[in-house]
């Protein structure tokens, strides 16, 4: 007889917390059923044979079991640790930073397989990659395409007009660029410089993290990281904690414990 109530996925933890004395609420993302929160029982014990398996930014596979508020992890097997990343804290902060835009920018049960390929991929990418910044303003504009939001770079928003090759700026209330007499007449604007404009555009048709290997200097870096930030901000309505915990991070600023 075929057991309808138990049901088998690929999984990303991006989020657990505390349930009770021994279990764990673990909000995952999934290929095929978006976003969703289970149950990890008993978890928290020494003895738990899940333990290791539903740890944060684990890529998992699962069974579970639907349940009447929550459903239930009842079998977990490992498909990738990401040991590169949890040897290195800048690196495993990157990828909490694409976790909490995933949570975030995502209701449940809603399918988005390329948003999951996406996470996963650049996960992957972190583990190597010496060029994190640049990885995680990649995954940054493809989320936003992915989810709704995805930034207009190439006319202005208010007169529709092609952007010349100028300093010209950029609306997170508009959704994208203005030329440099709209820009001007809104007073939420930032301007946003050729080169800037230039390597947004290179992320934004670059398929793959892969793709998107270009040198830059510690300055437009910056800028780019300003201007995404500033949008997503916008849009989540709140600032995403683990770009904070990053930014203090590579400032060296004193951290938490």
């Amino acid at each position: 007889m075929i057991n309808h109530r138990l049901y088998k996925t690929e999984a990303i933890v991006l989020r657990r917390r505390d349930l009770g004395e021994a279990d764990k609420v673990l909000v995952l993302y999934t290929p095929y059923l978006g976003k969703l929160s289970a149950v990890a029982k008993g978890v928290r014990r020494p003895t738990s044979k899940l333990g290791g398996h539903v740890e944060l930014l684990t890529h998992s596979m699962m069974m579970l079991a639907r349940g009447r508020n929550l459903d239930i992890v009842t079998q977990s097997q490992i498909l990738h640790s990401f040991p590169g990343l949890r040897s290195n804290l800048e690196r495993t902060s990157y990828a909490f930073c694409a976790a909490e835009l995933v949570q975030r920018f995502t209701e449940e049960h809603i399918e988005n397989q390329p948003l999951f390929r996406l996470l996963l991929n650049l996960l992957l990418y972190l583990e190597e990659t010496d060029s994190p910044d640049l990885a995680l303003r990649h995954f940054e504009v493809h989320v936003l395409g992915l989810v709704g939001y995805r930034p207009e770079l190439r006319r202005c928003l208010t007169c529709d007009s092609d952007l010349r090759p100028v300093s010209n700026f950029f609306s997170a209330a508009a959704g994208g660029t203005l030329c440099p007499i709209c820009g001007t007449r809104d007073r939420l604007a930032r301007p946003i410089s050729l080169n800037a404009l230039k390597v947004l555009r290179f992320l934004q048709d670059a398929p793959t993290v892969n793709e998107a290997k270009i040198s830059l200097d510690p300055r437009l870096s910056k800028e780019l990281e300003g201007i995404l930030t500033e949008y997503i901000t916008y849009l989540l309505e709140g600032e995403v904690k683990s770009m904070r915990f990053l930014r203090d991070l590579k400032r060296g600023a004193s951290l938490p414990a």
